[in-house]
Order: C-alpha cells, then sequence, then structure tokens
C-alpha cells in the first residue's frame, strides 16, 4: 500500500479533476465552501491530509451522488490520514520535511542535485551525525541520535526488493570539504563509490569545480517520480523550509537542469574513480 503522503496526493489530484471537468476555479470553490484559496490548493497538491467532512463538502459541490464513488473517495480520504512510519520520530522531522519522506518512500524514481552534503540516503552514519550536530548545535546528544536514526531509516528503501532508481550528482565541493575526521570522510566516499559500483540501480557524478558555471549554481534539488500516480514532484530545500512543485513546467525546467549537470559531471565510471582516490587521501 502506497504511503499516506501519496494517497493524499492522488486524492487531491483526483478532486483537482473534478474542479477542472465542472470548469470551476479553485478560487470560487474556495469561496463558496468559507475555505481560503490556499487550502484547496494544498489539498489538491496532497500536501496537507483532508477530514472526511470536508471530502464531503466538496464531493457535493461537485455533484457526486453515486453512494459508490463518493464511499470509494471517502475510503481514499481515511487511508489517506493514516500515519506513515516516519510519524514515530515526531519532532525529529519537521513539518515542512514530512512530505518529503513521504514522496521518498514510494518514489520508483529519485534524481537529486547537491551541491554542499552527501545526499541523505547514501550518508553513512557517522557522516550523518557530524553534518545534523552542525546544523543543530544546541540539540541534546538523544535529539541528534533519533535524527540520525531516523536518516538510517530512511535508507532502508535501497534495500527493498524493488528499489528506487537513484542518480545522485554531487558537486566537488561535497568531497572536498572535511566533515569529521579523515576516517569519517574516507568511509563516506567509500560508501558512495561503493554503492554506485554495485547497486545497478544507483548512479553518481561528481560535478567537477572545474565546469564552472552550471545549470543549478547554488540550488540543490531533487525530482521525484511514481510508478502509480502520473507526474513527478520537484522538491528544493532551505535551512528551515522546502518548496514543492508538480506544475508540468516547473518539473520539467528541473530535470533539463538536471539533464545539463549530468553533461557536465565527470561520468559514472570516472566518478567511482576519483570518490576512490579522494578516500585514500583522507586515509592518509
Amino acid at each position: 500500500m502506497s504511503s499516506p503522503t501519496v494517497l493524499r496526493r492522488r486524492l487531491g489530484g483526483e478532486l483537482g479533476k473534478l474542479r477542472a471537468q465542472r470548469d470551476l476555479s479553485a478560487k470560487d470553490v474556495a469561496a463558496a465552501l468559507g475555505w481560503s484559496a490556499s487550502k484547496l490548493s494544498r489539498i489538491e497538491s496532497g500536501l496537507v491530509s483532508l477530514q472526511e467532512r470536508d471530502a464531503a463538502k466538496l464531493l457535493s459541490h461537485y455533484g457526486i451522488t453515486s453512494p459508490e464513488e463518493v464511499k470509494q473517495f471517502l475510503k481514499l480520504t481515511r487511508q489517506s490520514r493514516q500515519q506513515g512510519w516516519w510519524h514515530a520520530y515526531g519532532d525529529a522531522l519537521p513539518d515542512w520535511f514530512r512530505a518529503y519522506v513521504g514522496f521518498e518512500s514510494d518514489a520508483t524514481k529519485i534524481v537529486t542535485y547537491q551541491c554542499e552534503l552527501v545526499p541523505g540516503l547514501l550518508q553513512t552514519e557517522s557522516y550523518a551525525r557530524h553534518v545534523i550536530r552542525a546544523m543543530n548545535p544546541t540539540e541534546s546528544t538523544s535529539e541528534v541520535e533519533r535524527r540520525v536514526a531516523l536518516r538510517m531509516d530512511r535508507q532502508q528503501i535501497l534495500d527493498r526488493r524493488d528499489p528506487p532508481q537513484l542518480w545522485a550528482i554531487i558537486g566537488e565541493a561535497v568531497i572536498r570539504r572535511p566533515v569529521g575526521g579523515g576516517p569519517d570522510m574516507a568511509e563516506q566516499l567509500t560508501h558512495l563509490a561503493t554503492m554506485a559500483h554495485e547497486r545497478p540501480n544507483i548512479t553518481i557524478q561528481v560535478l567537477p569545480f572545474s565546469a564552472g558555471a552550471h545549470a543549478a549554481m547554488g540550488a540543490s534539488f531533487s525530482v521525484l517520480s511514481f510508478s502509480d500516480i502520473p507526474g513527478s514532484v520537484a522538491y528544493s530545500e532551505a535551512t528551515t523550509s522546502s518548496t514543492y512543485s508538480e506544475r508540468p513546467s516547473e518539473v520539467t525546467r528541473h530535470e533539463n537542469a538536471f539533464l545539463r549537470l549530468m553533461a557536465s559531471s565527470v561520468q559514472p565510471e570516472k566518478s567511482i574513480t576519483w570518490l576512490r582516490q579522494v578516500a585514500e587521501e583522507y586515509d592518509e
């Protein structure tokens, strides 16, 4: 069964179709129900959960009266409100990042460009601990460890029988910045090289400084795709917030930027060799 996040997106997509089929604007529907336009937008985007009573109001407004059709919509609404596995981590998972973890759990393809750090799905425990501590200097050791455990649990999707295709491009700064000590970085870069070499679903490229100006200057991002729902989600993250977009034009812009980054980066096999060489330098 899909995660609640993806079920919310599916439900929102179906409700958006009903509205479009009736040639109604989001602003008019929201006004008729006494909602804000942003509330309806977030429902249709799957970024917030929907109460059954609100789902019933929308269905009624759209003229959906078939008992069976109403039943199916309300069933999907209930399923989309269930808690994902990540709920157990509570405050260790910021509200603005919860939707991403849900999308990540059900994605069949993830492409990501990271200019500052190793993607979370590919971090070693030691590297993750140093990064999380640096970004949360006032948190207790136990709080940091909960965040580390969450990051490690996210990586389980790479070990399932049908893991997602993961294509990661990392800037050269990522492999040159010594996070932790030499042994920590050697372990991290060796892990990247091993994953890219041994896992057919994982590809890693390094974007060298020599590439100069490139298609994503100063902007890390990810694009996630799914098998059971149409469309992809483009995601970008700041220190305390994030942005999601599923508009085809926005997703295409991110996908095209990634293609240009691929062309500017060192090819996968040579990237593996480079990662191992730099790992040896840290070991020394």
